[in-house]
């Protein structure tokens, strides 16, 4: 599992490569101080993860990011920076994780361990079947970016231009509509039954028959139930075949 480190204050990218060699299985093979530099490098180099800084001289790491995002091989991207304000950034750009300096190695050890599991996740279902993904979706939550498996996703809820995602115990709350939130769900999965709700169908309990031929869902584990809209019914029998 291969690394670098793009970080332009010598002691910062210092302190994360002794914690990175101390704390993982990851190897650095090359660390950097400006964007331009690691487009160039990238341009004959795949590595599997890239530590960015956000303030770099050329070309910050937004913009970088944007540009690997276009990439073929896509390696996560972990930002790195001093600033909170740049969380909605990163989670738009689909980043893996998000860190705050100054460092604190426990917060550093638990997002190595998330690195190195989705990688060899990775790495296990492209050896199984070259067409196997890893199935997980960036949520937020306080300003951190949680990877999420899919399937522990019960349903979300549109709010205006937010949307409301929930799991067994956690709320997450996306600054992004629900149509574009669903977009990032597979289709065989998930059903959109609701201009405001969205559904996981591994999760339906119970369907229960509504007022004007509508249906009430309920779902396993939680006491909230989902509303399929009129509008949807006949595709909703369709897909559950009723």
């Amino acid at each position: 599992m291969k690394a670098i480190i793009v970080e332009d204050e010598f002691l910062a990218q210092q302190e994360l490569s002794w914690l990175i060699r101390q704390h993982s299985q990851l190897q650095i093979e090359a660390t950097f101080d400006d964007g331009l530099d690691v487009l160039k490098y990238l341009q004959n180099h795949q590595p599997d993860v890239i530590f960015l800084d956000i303030n770099i001289p050329s070309l910050d790491g937004v913009l970088l990011a944007q540009n690997i995002s276009k990439f073929a091989h896509r390696p996560l991207i972990v930002f790195i920076t001093a600033y909170k304000e740049h969380a909605v950034e990163a989670f738009e750009l689909e980043a893996f994780d998000y860190i705050l300096k100054p460092y604190h190695e426990m917060r550093i050890i638990t997002m190595l361990r998330k690195v190195e599991n989705t990688l060899q996740q990775a790495t296990q279902s492209s050896a199984e079947s070259p067409r196997s993904q890893v199935h997980t979706i960036n949520l937020v939550k306080d300003e951190r970016i949680i990877v999420t498996d899919i399937n522990d996703i019960y349903y979300a809820e549109a709010h205006e231009k937010m949307t409301f995602v929930y799991t067994r115990r956690e709320e997450y709350v996306m600054s992004m509509n629900i149509t574009e939130f669903c977009s990032r769900l597979p289709e065989e999965a998930f059903f959109r039954c609701h201009r405001s709700y969205c559904v996981n169908l591994s999760k339906i309990r119970e369907i229960e028959p509504w007022f004007n031929n509508t249906y009430m869902l309920k779902l396993r584990d939680l006491d909230f139930q989902v509303p399929v809209s009129r509008s949807k019914v006949r595709e909703f029998r369709q897909l559950m075949r009723l």
